[in-house]
């Protein structure tokens, strides 16, 4: 069996004209934080995983584990999106940011805790 990357490549689209950046995100880090450290500033509030401030949506097949997560649902993972501010990769990535509004109405129709909406 082969094991497993401790580091995976992870791509952040940004809503400035889809700007892209990549970066190298350990096995054990939140995403946030490695974006944090190589300068790309996104939005956070309780890095908790509670407030959905930090929320992204996967913009194509990746895995993301979010048990560090205060209030994450299955309806959230079907429906692609992830919580930045406690989300550690799992496999390479390709995220869009900035997607609170669409992850609050989301959690809304299903009936979800939505805070902050």
């Amino acid at each position: 069996m082969k094991p497993d990357p401790t580091a995976f490549q992870v791509v952040l689209v940004l809503p400035d004209n889809d700007d892209e950046r990549s970066i190298l995100v350990g096995r054990e880090e939140h995403i946030w934080d490695a974006a944090f450290k190589a300068g790309i500033v996104l939005p956070a509030l309780c890095h908790q995983g509670r407030c959905l401030t930090c929320a992204g949506r996967l913009d194509g097949p990746g895995n993301v584990d979010q048990s560090d997560s205060v209030d994450y649902y299955p309806q959230d993972r079907e429906s692609g999106f992830v919580l930045l501010c406690t989300g550690k990769p799992r496999s390479a990535l390709r995220i869009r940011t900035h997607q609170q509004n669409e992850m609050r109405q989301h959690r809304i129709q299903n009936r979800r805790a939505a805070p902050y909406s």
